[in-house]
């Protein structure tokens, strides 16, 4: 078994409330969420972070976006307005070691964040 919390959760062996999915990514509900919408989406490929980011994997990120305009439709956000985010580093508040993006809707979000 992997110790990327992340893979875990891809792969089945940890649970979590499925958001949706396609071919290269994976979404699922944050278990501490910020907004009444709050959605993780992963590649399912591991990738550390953006920092590590190579072109080559262009494909997977593609598709982390277009699963997010999906769970954007599908939860009303579109009209309103939504977040997207990737945290990078222990000064940005990220936690896991594996790329990811926030999806975070279904409320006036304030600005700047943080």
């Amino acid at each position: 078994m992997s110790d990327c919390l992340f893979c875990n959760i891809v792969s089945g062996e940890v649970p979590s409330k499925s958001a949706g999915e396609n071919e290269l990514a994976f979404a699922f509900f944050d278990i501490a969420p910020v907004a009444p919408i709050h959605i993780l989406i992963v590649p399912k490929k591991h990738i550390e972070n953006i920092n590590v980011f190579e072109i080559k994997e262009a494909d997977s990120l593609s598709q982390m976006v277009k699963l997010s305009q999906e769970l954007a439709s599908e939860h009303n956000l579109t009209e309103r307005g939504y977040r997207l985010v990737f945290n990078v580093g222990d000064d940005a508040g990220n936690t896991v070691s594996h790329l990811h993006m926030h999806l975070l809707g279904g409320r006036r979000l304030g600005w700047p964040p943080g």
